[in-house]
């Protein structure tokens, strides 16, 4: 468990030193003659080469993104639409200015003028991306303190564990048994992200239908999702039924490979 925590706070911190030199990277593309003296003052006869080894914004930024935004929806869930925020252009936006002009606007090379005067331009994105680049520092700031609750990178190691056992039933024919350890794995996940998402499950003792359904009706999953794990719990069922037919290797397949699909993207 520890060098699982160990490695994601050195993702973390790597992640954030991506972000800075995209950032510096971005503020050199808009206010080259500001940036530029600051860096020859900082590094003298180096400056052009570390210029030069600058990422270029619009071929690794979305990358970047991906994987903070990854990260920001398990550490910080409550600034995940946030962070989403400073990227994509406002839905419904008529006009284009400094306030609402977006990081998605900067990669698409938006550039506002009227009469020849720019209007908004390519630097109003500066303080968007830092805004994420803060959100980020944020985590880690939260990772590192007692406030972050490790409980559930433990619970994440105990289902893989847990997978791994019921792939290995599966692998020598013990089909019901790799289903019903599958069904558990799948029930504590789905228990896990109510708990996370602070959403009501009003059964006692809830099972995986209770929650699928609790999950739909508070937004949290879509309608195709709501079907697929409602299938996932119907092979469950099979499984735990003795008087049922015997699922076959096919249906055990596919509530092994649909509860590992559930766990990466329902959270």
């Amino acid at each position: 468990m520890q060098s699982n925590l160990d490695k994601f706070k050195a993702d973390l911190k790597k992640l954030i030193k991506e972000g800075q030199a995209l950032f510096l990277s971005m503020q050199f593309s808009c206010y080259p003659d500001r940036v530029m003296p600051a860096l020859q003052a900082q590094l003298k006869d180096k400056t052009d080469a570390y210029v030069k080894g600058l990422p270029s914004v619009e071929s690794s930024y979305q990358r970047w993104y991906s994987e903070a935004l990854a990260v920001i929806r398990q550490v910080l869930p409550d600034r995940h639409a946030d962070f989403i925020r400073h990227y994509e252009k406002p839905r419904g936006r008529k006009d284009i200015t400094y306030e609402n002009y977006r990081v998605e606007d900067y990669l698409q090379g938006l550039r506002v003028s009227r009469g020849g005067d720019k209007i908004v331009g390519k630097d109003a994105a500066v303080p968007q991306f830092q805004q994420q680049i803060a959100i980020l520092e944020a985590a880690e700031a939260r990772f590192d303190s007692s406030l972050f609750d490790i409980r559930q990178m433990v619970q994440a190691d105990l289902m893989d564990s847990e997978m791994e056992a019921a792939e290995h039933l599966a692998k020598f024919k013990f089909g019901r048994a790799a289903g019903a350890v599958a069904g558990v794995v799948l029930e504590r996940h789905l228990a896990q992200v109510c708990k996370d998402r602070q959403v009501q499950v009003s059964k006692k003792n809830p099972t995986i239908a209770d929650f699928n359904e609790s999950l739909k009706a508070s937004n949290i999953i879509d309608l195709p999702q709501w079907r697929f794990i409602q299938h996932l719990a119907d092979l469950r069922n099979l499984c735990d039924h003795a008087r049922t037919p015997d699922p076959t290797a096919e249906q055990i397949a596919d509530l092994l490979s649909g509860v590992k699909k559930t766990m990466k993207t329902v959270y």
